[in-house]
């Protein structure tokens, strides 16, 4: 059943996006501003080319955050609150690999990543809205790159080229797809041999971590919902201040086990700076 207007409203202002903490979105809150936000709140969903899903094997799916609130996703304190470039190094990028940014918003990520994979590689930016590409496009004009590829997805395709992709990363993103399944299965498609998808989200089981809860995800669900989907647990880093990062190959690709056992090692699985079992 599609959910009301007035459902939707209600739903953003409890548990929109980290972004809603801004003083100007914390006035949507205030009920005389409850009618305007009837009227306004669909545009959030205009990037949706299909009925938008609220639940996921037992979890309940987050909204997608709005373009308006990009800034947020440059801002200054980003660093030291989640050691973005930590995170991007144990993505262990080398020139000439394809890599994926989904859910790129205006390239906090991607440009970087560029920058590693240097001109012989690609990174393919994919997001559901028109302006968040837009704006990832005018910070790539500054920066001189011409390897993003960007990609208009869809809320059940990614839109991703098969058998091509070294690596996909999700940075706070899962948990906002209205249809987990189908963009997984579009993932997985797009992985060649070896490649890998790598989650990070905020660590549910961490009350300390200043984010609403249904923008978070425990260790044990994204397992269950990536093991659905065709995928198995081959590498993790838990050395992130706020985040899960946790890498997912194809679960009939056996050239994670080939090459645990040409290291020494009992399984394709391997876990990086003391991450500890769920």
């Amino acid at each position: 059943m599609e959910p009301s207007t007035a459902d939707t409203c209600s739903r953003a202002l409890r548990d929109g996006p980290p972004w809603w903490r801004f003083q100007w979105m914390r006035k949507w809150c205030d009920w005389r501003w409850i009618l305007v936000a009837a009227f306004l709140m669909p545009v959030i969903g205009q990037a949706q080319d299909v009925e938008r899903g609220t639940q996921y094997l037992g979890r309940e799916i987050a909204m997608t955050m709005h373009w308006t609130g990009a800034n947020w996703l440059i801002r200054t304190k980003r660093e030291r609150e989640e050691a973005a470039s930590t995170m991007r190094k144990e993505l262990r990028l080398k020139p000439g690999m394809v890599a994926c940014d989904m859910g790129c918003g205006n390239g906090y990520h991607t440009i970087p990543m560029a920058e590693s994979v240097g001109e012989k590689g690609a990174v393919y930016a994919v997001d559901i809205q028109q302006e968040m590409l837009d704006l990832l496009a005018k910070r790539c004009e500054a920066k001189g790159i011409s390897t993003v590829v960007p990609i208009l997805g869809g809320d059940t395709d990614p839109k991703l080229p098969e058998d091509e992709i070294d690596l996909i990363l999700m940075v706070d993103v899962y948990h906002e797809f209205s249809h987990p399944a189908e963009m997984l299965a579009g993932m997985r498609k797009a992985l060649r041999k070896g490649g890998v998808v790598v989650l990070v989200e905020y660590r549910e089981e961490d009350p300390t971590v200043p984010i609403k809860p249904l923008h978070k995800m425990s260790k044990a669900q994204i397992n269950k919902e990536m093991k659905a989907n065709g995928f198995k647990l081959v590498r993790e880093f838990q050395e992130l201040p706020w985040q899960h990062m946790m890498f997912f190959g194809r679960d009939d690709d056996a050239s994670f086990e080939e090459t645990a056992k040409a290291e020494g090692t009992e399984d394709g699985r391997k876990e990086t700076q003391g991450t500890q079992e769920e």
